[in-house]
């Protein structure tokens, strides 16, 4: 599959990072279809991403015609076995048999020469793909959060990725207007696997009472950090960030440097995952 072959992008997952990864696909110019299995996620995404479009007519980032644009080139699927595209990119849950699952039923149902992309933050490219049997379509696509913001994408190639898939996802990330870089496929790749002790230093701080949550976003914010990893935390999603910690400690054989905070762990028994939920490290009701 070459780039000017890809004429509709699907996306799986109407979180907040799929609704970002559509929003840009659509206002690409791409006919973008967008399933969840909460059909009234999909509902809520599209209207998200129009707040979204909104916002940055009143910055002057987008005008009134690309917003209808972008708009128009939205569809809904309400079932996957109709997600049918050129280019998959999934976004859901870190959880290995999850996208195992959903990647054999995407490869069932479409072409074989469909690019298959997961925007996986933490699991390796060859595990995901190993129960394929066309794993040389499948490639990593790793946008950052806010999706219609960050400008990086990291593109990974697992074991049997062709470089044909690999040249056409990093076309395809920069056609989207983002600065895309392949990284070797190892968990975390570069940017969590830097950014974890981030969040698991700061999160040791709390446990060990070294300092509080206020103080520690302060001094990283006021020491040039735009957010600090606890304000970050809330608005990525408490759950996600701990899953994506958790993943990396198991795949780096229970290294200690990725251990997981307990702190952390019981947020997310509460449902305290952040602005979604209403209440993380912070309180947003």
């Amino acid at each position: 599959m070459k780039l000017e072959n890809i004429k509709t992008v699907g996306v799986v997952g109407a979180g907040v990072m799929g609704l970002g990864i559509a929003q840009v696909c659509a206002m690409a110019g791409y006919k973008t279809l967008l399933f969840d299995l909460n059909g009234e996620a999909v509902t809520q995404a599209f209207g998200q991403i129009k707040k979204n479009l909104e916002k940055g007519i009143e910055k002057g980032k987008v005008t009134e015609a690309q917003k209808e644009k972008a708009l128009g080139n939205l569809q809904k699927v309400e079932e996957l076995r109709n997600l049918q595209a050129d280019l998959i990119i999934e976004a859901v849950v870190e959880k290995l048999e999850v996208k195992h699952q959903l990647f054999q039923q995407l490869e069932e149902n479409n072409s074989p020469d469909t690019i298959l992309a997961s925007n996986t933050s933490s699991i390796p490219i060859t595990r995901i793909g190993a129960k394929l049997n066309r794993p040389g379509q499948l490639v990593g696509v790793h946008f950052f959060n806010p999706a219609h913001i960050m400008k990086l994408v990291e593109i990974v190639a697992g074991a049997a990725t062709t470089t044909d898939v690999l040249t056409t996802a990093k076309a395809f990330a920069e056609k989207l207007g983002k600065t895309a870089i392949v990284a070797r496929d190892a968990p975390g790749f570069i940017v969590n696997r830097v950014a974890r002790h981030f969040y698991v230093e700061s999160l040791l701080l709390a446990e060990e009472g070294v300092a509080d949550v206020e103080t520690t976003d302060k001094l990283l914010e006021v020491s040039g950090f735009k957010m600090g990893p606890f304000r970050l935390m809330d608005l990525i999603g408490v759950e996600t960030n701990f899953s994506v910690t958790t993943s990396m400690y198991e795949a780096f054989w229970q290294a200690q440097k990725f251990r997981p905070s307990r702190i952390q762990q019981q947020k997310v028994d509460a449902g305290f995952w952040g602005r979604k939920s209403g209440k993380g490290f912070y309180n947003y009701e």
